[in-house]
C-alpha cells in the first residue's frame, strides 16, 4: 500500500466505523437449556454458608489444569494475559506447577509494542500476572496435536515443549480453560489446523473412557462457544463445562482503549475477555480518593464455600451486561451435578482467604462499553494509529494495518456470499448462509465435509483467519444443504481469482493442515 496516512485517513475513518458496526452481534436470548437443573436458595449467590460443607471433600485426588491461549499477536494480547492470570490464581490455590499445563504463544510480554517489557496485566490496575508462568508449550509447539496428546496423558503424541501432560489418576480433578477467538464449531488456534468442536469432544470421551480423572470443569471463551458443545457432549462424562457465550453470538473483550474502565493511557490493546475476567474477578467496587479499586475472587474468597454453579451464576450476571447489545449469554452444558462441587476441587484456594465468605452480587459492575472479540484487532490498530505522531513510520504502519484488515473482511464477506449465490441461486444464497439450527443440534451433521469445504475455500480464497470464523455456520449449512469438494471447487475457483494479503498474514494460519 502506498497511499500516504494523509491521503487515506478520509476512507479509514467510515471504514472502521463500518466495520465496528457490522461485525458487533447483539446477544441473542437463545435459552440457557440447564437453567433450571439446580435450584438454590435465594441466598445462596450472596452468602456462601460453612454449614454443611466438607472441607475435606477435595482432599483426595490430585488436582490438574490445562491452560491455553489460543491466539499470538500483540493485538491479542488479553488471551495470554487471561492466562497468566488464571495461573497465579490456581499457584496461589496450591497447584504445583507440575500439575498445571500452560499453552501460550509467549510473544506478548516481550513484544516491542507492550509499554512495560516483560510484563503482562489483566485488568488498568491489576499486578504482573506473568511472572512465573510455566512455559510448557510455546510458540510453534502450541498446536491442537500437543492439546489433545496432553489432555490424554499420551507423551508420545508430543512434538517439542516441555513434555508434561496430564499423567492424572481414577481420583482426580482436571480444570481446562480456553481463551481465543472462535466460530461456530472451531476454536482459534496460533498453528495451523485450528480446533474443531467434534475432534475435541472426542478426545474427551477418550479421555472418560481411560478412567483417570473423577471429575473435569471446563470453562471456554470464545465467539459461539457455547457451539463446541451444544449437541455434542453427551451427559455422563462427569464433565462440566461452561461457555462465554451461546452457539450464536460473539464473546467480548474488556478494558480496551475507549472503555470504560480503560487501560493505563500507553496500553493500545484490550487487557482482558468479559468472561474470563468474571470468573477470574468477582468485584466490588469502593470509592477511594477517586480511584476504584477491586478484590479478585480468587485472591480474596475461600473457594471452599463457592461452588462451581454459584461462580456460575455470578459470572452470567455480569458476562450479560443486563442483557446489553454489549455482552453475552453464559451457557452450561454436560453433567450438571458436577456444578455442586465447590471450586477449591478444581482451584483450590489461598489458606489466607479462609474466613472469608461473603459476596455482595449487587456489588458486581459490568464495564460501561465492552468490545466484540473479532474487532479487538481494529481497537488497536485504530488507537495506534491515533497515538502515533503525524508523518512518523508508526502512524503509515498502522494505517496500513487498519486498510489491511478492512479489506481482508471485505474480501472474506463477498467472497462467500457469492460462493452461496453460485451454489444456491441469488435468491436462496442468503438465506442458506443465515440459517440457524434449532437450539440442542449440532452445527453439521457431517464435521469431515465442513472441514473438506473449509480446506477448499481457503485453498481459493485464503484464510480466513480469526474474522471469517465468523462464516463457519454458512460452510456447516452448505455441508447440511448437500454441497460436496466438487461443487465447493467449481464455485470457490470463480469468486476467488485473487485474495488481499492481511495483517495477520505472517503470524495467522488457516483452518487447514
Amino acid at each position: 500500500m502506498t497511499t500516504s496516512a494523509g491521503a487515506g485517513i478520509s476512507l479509514l475513518v467510515p471504514l472502521l466505523l463500518l466495520a465496528l458496526s457490522t461485525t458487533s452481534t447483539v446477544s441473542s436470548a437463545r435459552p440457557d437449556k440447564a437453567d433450571d437443573v439446580i435450584q438454590l436458595p435465594s441466598s445462596a449467590s450472596r452468602f456462601f454458608r460453612s454449614g454443611g460443607v466438607d472441607d475435606d471433600a477435595d482432599s483426595t485426588g490430585t488436582r490438574w489444569a490445562v491452560l491455553i491461549a489460543g491466539s499470538n499477536g500483540y493485538w491479542n494480547y488479553r488471551h495470554q494475559a487471561d492466562v497468566c492470570h488464571a495461573y497465579q490464581i490456581l499457584k496461589k490455590g496450591g497447584l504445583k506447577d507440575e500439575n498445571i499445563i500452560v499453552f501460550m504463544y509467549d510473544d506478548i510480554a516481550y513484544n516491542v509494542e507492550n509499554p512495560r517489557p516483560g510484563v503482562i496485566i489483566n485488568s488498568p490496575h491489576g499486578d504482573d500476572v506473568y511472572k512465573g508462568v510455566p512455559k510448557d508449550y510455546t510458540g510453534e509447539d502450541v498446536t491442537v496435536g500437543n492439546i489433545f496428546a496432553a489432555i490424554l496423558g499420551d507423551k508420545s503424541a508430543l512434538t517439542g515443549g516441555s513434555g508434561k501432560v496430564l499423567d492424572s489418576g481414577p481420583n482426580d480433578h482436571i480444570f481446562i480453560y480456553y481463551t481465543d477467538h472462535g466460530g461456530p464449531g472451531v476454536l482459534g488456534m496460533p498453528t495451523s489446523p485450528y480446533m474443531y468442536a467434534d475432534d475435541l469432544n472426542d478426545v474427551l470421551k477418550k479421555k472418560h473412557a481411560s478412567g483417570t480423572y473423577k471429575s473435569l470443569v471446563f470453562y471456554l471463551e470464545a465467539c459461539e462457544s457455547g457451539s463446541i458443545f451444544e449437541g455434542l457432549l453427551p451427559e455422563g462424562l462427569n464433565i462440566y463445562a461452561t461457555t462465554a457465550s451461546n452457539a450464536e453470538e460473539s464473546s467480548w473483550g474488556t478494558y480496551c482503549p475507549g472503555d470504560y474502565p480503560s487501560p493505563p493511557p500507553e496500553y493500545e490493546t484490550c487487557l482482558g475477555d468479559l468472561y474470563s475476567v468474571a470468573w477470574m474477578e468477582d468485584c466490588k467496587w469502593h470509592i477511594l480518593t477517586f480511584y476504584l479499586t477491586c478484590l479478585l475472587i480468587s485472591d480474596v474468597h475461600n473457594l471452599r464455600r463457592e461452588s462451581v454453579h454459584q461462580q456460575y451464576e455470578l459470572v452470567k450476571s455480569r458476562t450479560s451486561n443486563d442483557n446489553s447489545p454489549y455482552g453475552s449469554h453464559v451457557m452450561q452444558y454436560g453433567d450438571m451435578p458436577l456444578s455442586k462441587d465447590m471450586l477449591a476441587m478444581y482451584m483450590g484456594t489461598n489458606p489466607a482467604n479462609e474466613n472469608f465468605t461473603f459476596v455482595d452480587q449487587n456489588a458486581i459492575i459490568p464495564p460501561v462499553k465492552a468490545v466484540n472479540q473479532r474487532d479487538a484487532d481494529l481497537v488497536h490498530f485504530w488507537d495506534k494509529y491515533r497515538k502515533a505522531p503525524e508523518g512518523s513510520a508508526r502512524k503509515t504502519e498502522a494505517e496500513k494495518q487498519v486498510m489491511e484488515a478492512m479489506s481482508h473482511r471485505m474480501h472474506v464477506d463477498n467472497s462467500m456470499k457469492l460462493i452461496a449465490k453460485l451454489l444456491f441461486g441469488i435468491n436462496k444464497g442468503s438465506e442458506v448462509l443465515s440459517a440457524v439450527r434449532p437450539a440442542g443440534q449440532p452445527l453439521v451433521d457431517d464435521w469431515k465435509c465442513l472441514k473438506t469445504l473449509v480446506r477448499t475455500f481457503e485453498t481459493h480464497c485464503g484464510s480466513l483467519s480469526q474474522y471469517g470464523m465468523k462464516h463457519m455456520r454458512s460452510v456447516a449449512n452448505m455441508c447440511n444443504a448437500g454441497i460436496g469438494k466438487d461443487q465447493m471447487n467449481e464455485a470457490a475457483s470463480q469468486a476467488c481469482v485473487s485474495f488481499p494479503t492481511s495483517p495477520w498474514s505472517s503470524l495467522q494460519k488457516g483452518f487447514s493442515a
